[in-house]
């Protein structure tokens, strides 16, 4: 990463911050982040060809049933990903192949009816897309676009904070999406922003299809995930005391640093 960034030494006690950081935690990990996008990328195969098969049939049903299928198998790749990303944000040891494995291994289970949601959420969207810009005889009107748009972004908000949890700790899907609501309202503007992000970067890519589609296994799915939650995860941390929870209850994925100045803030 040299190539993009220039080198400076780490100077001064705690993490870095800012850009410092993103740019530290992207130099580290980009190869696993790298491989971990690919491989989840893959688990997406399956909606995807349901997908192709919905938009070219123009039949909702098919689109249904391909977003819970397709669901059923990405989600457990999905789990891993965010898995993969936090890991790297909170420093903790890792190696990065096994641990995929072992998150899909361990909580597959537990992923399996958040990745339907998430694919429902994006198999509608899509197909709502294509009702409105593409099958439409003409192009619909600024309120209906407007409106689109916001179901798309408060959908995104709920589902970036609500992965998150679902990784990091143990509760109930009441519980998850009370603190969805809770945390969207507390840091709405962060929460908002990095929804418009996500949003916008996905329309981006389908603005572009299929030129875009090369991007896909080199940047696709991996670096907006990372993005998004390094802009977020300082909220998150705070509102969900996620270092403090992983040092009491998983003290082998507690960070080891070289010297005490390079240990974050406590």
């Amino acid at each position: 990463m040299a190539l993009l960034f220039r080198e400076d030494p780490h100077h001064g006690p705690g993490r870095l911050t800012g850009f410092d950081r993103y740019r530290e935690v992207l130099e580290r990990d980009v190869m696993p982040f790298f491989l971990g996008g690919f491989v989840t990328l893959l688990g997406f195969v399956p909606f995807a060809l349901g997908m192709g098969y919905a938009i070219l049939s123009s039949s909702a049903l098919v689109m249904l049933a391909a977003s819970v299928v397709g669901g059923l198998f990405a989600g457990p790749f999905v789990y891993a990903m965010y898995d993969l990303i936090f890991r790297s944000l909170r420093d903790a040891p890792q190696n990065w192949w096994p641990d995929y494995r072992k998150a899909i291994r361990n909580n597959w289970k537990c992923a399996l009816l958040p990745g339907v949601v998430l694919c429902l959420f994006l198999g509608c969207a899509i197909f709502a897309g294509m009702l409105l810009y593409w099958w439409a005889v003409s192009l619909p009107g600024i309120g209906t676009t407007l409106l689109f748009l916001l179901s798309l972004l408060l959908a995104t908000m709920l589902l970036t904070v609500y992965w998150p949890q679902l990784v990091l700790f143990e509760q109930t899907g009441s519980v998850r999406l009370k603190n969805c609501l809770l945390f969207c309202i507390k840091y709405f503007w962060h929460t908002l922003g990095v929804a418009a992000l996500q949003v916008g970067y996905w329309l981006l890519i389908a603005l572009f299809l299929p030129w875009s589609s090369i991007l896909l296994p080199l940047i696709g799915l991996w670096f907006i995930l990372y993005l998004a939650n390094f802009l977020l995860y300082n909220d998150l941390n705070q509102a969900f005391r996620i270092e403090e929870e992983i040092q009491a209850h998983f003290p082998e994925q507690v960070p080891v640093y070289d010297t005490e100045e390079d240990a974050p803030w406590q």
